[in-house]
């Protein structure tokens, strides 16, 4: 039987056909192949659809260099692709719907208005979830601010902190809000004060109607004045099963209102920063675990209801009396924050994971015997690759 290939389906860039990802990439070809699996990437852009033939991206690993070679399309699918407005995602739309009979590890999710309305229909999860609306006009963040002290808007599809506004109600003023934010090119929005009519405009000229969320704020400032949250990476294992990979907290930059690595955020160990945020050993032993089981439970749910995932990262905020919070669910997750925190074995298994799960699932269809494999094979490696 042929060795099973697996072909990670990602976008460029750029017009110069840069790949994003390109080191975490190389670690998964050589991980890979120590689990009998070839490893490629590609991009819709690189398939020919007459000859079904891929011009795929091989990294070999005594080189330390990047190949091209033609190809036929792989056993499975690892979807990488991030929503972007580009050409490139519209080819990527088309090449999922030319192809929805190929093998993939995961499946798209809807957006981050419809995961909260499928969130909201079961009791054990809802009671995690921020109070959110869907945004069609000032009259709604109007009616929610007399309700709230402090709401998110955020795009229904955005990424990185991109678009993303911070609203205060101002008590000694009439009319009159106190906002923050960036706009969609991560750019900081410096705090001002606005009347609705002025917030109004802002948000038209961001075509905001029905493609923003309003969101319930949560106080999240540590005493530095800076703002926290943390990352939960569940993954499914080399048996098949939904497992918690690892979590750590993000702390924002000095006047953002967002605490994501690329804005500017720092990574931390989440042990550390509830220490800081919550005090007693025991309670912050309660509320990890209270975390992990919520977000098993997130990812069990939403596999069954959208059909194939392999990994999800939930955003999770814990305000200062513990209780715990799901702000969005991402379902192409970046792995960089556990390096950042020096979590090597970590690091290392949000990596082979997918890897163990695709050998996992190809033995399976194959009707093969499942060995159990926790020992993670990505060798250790210094800092050059990390780009």
């Amino acid at each position: 039987m042929d060795e099973p290939v697996l072909g990670i389906l990602t976008l460029y860039m750029n017009e110069h056909k840069q790949l994003e990802e390109r080191h975490i990439y190389q670690k998964m070809t050589v991980a890979g192949k120590k689990l009998g699996l070839t490893v490629f990437v590609f991009t819709p852009e690189d398939v020919d659809d007459h000859q079904k033939r891929i011009n795929g991206m091989w990294y070999h690993p005594k080189s330390g260099r990047w190949m091209r070679k033609w190809t036929r399309f792989p056993t499975m699918i690892f979807d990488r692709c991030r929503i972007q407005k580009s050409y490139r995602f519209e080819q990527l739309k088309r090449f999922r719907s030319k192809y929805p009979k190929l093998l993939y590890l995961n499946r798209p999710l809807r957006n981050k208005w419809t995961i909260h309305q499928v969130l909201s229909t079961v009791p054990s999860l809802k009671k995690y979830l921020p109070d959110t609306r869907l945004y069609s006009g000032i009259q709604d963040v109007q009616r929610m601010l007399k309700e709230r002290p402090l709401l998110y808007l955020k795009p229904i599809n955005g990424t990185g902190g991109r678009g993303i506004l911070r609203i205060q109600r101002l008590r000694s003023a009439d009319g009159v809000v106190y906002v923050e934010g960036r706009d969609h090119r991560r750019q900081v929005i410096r705090p001002l004060k606005m009347t609705f009519s002025q917030l109004a405009a802002r948000l038209a000229s961001w075509k905001a109607n029905d493609r923003y969320l309003i969101q319930q704020g949560i106080a999240l400032k540590l005493p530095s004045g800076r703002v926290h949250d943390y990352r939960m990476l569940v993954q499914k294992n080399g048996s098949g099963v939904w497992s918690v990979t690892g979590c750590a907290g993000r702390v924002g930059p000095l006047n953002s209102i967002t605490s994501n690595l690329h804005g500017g955020g720092q990574a931390v160990r989440m042990e550390w920063l509830l220490t800081q945020w919550i005090g007693d050993k025991g309670r912050i032993q309660d509320i990890r675990k209270e975390a992990e089981v919520l977000s098993l439970a997130v990812a069990e749910f939403l596999e069954k209801r959208y059909d194939a995932l392999c990994e999800l990262a939930l955003d999770l905020a814990i305000d200062q009396k513990g209780r715990i919070w799901l702000l969005e669910v991402n379902p192409k997750p970046a792995r960089e924050v556990f390096h950042r925190i020096g979590d090597k074995e970590t690091y290392r298994n949000s990596i082979v994971r997918p890897l163990e799960y695709a050998s996992w699932l190809y033995r399976k269809k194959a009707g093969m015997k499942l060995p159990d494999s926790d020992k993670s094979p990505l060798p250790t490696t210094d800092n050059k690759s990390e780009g």
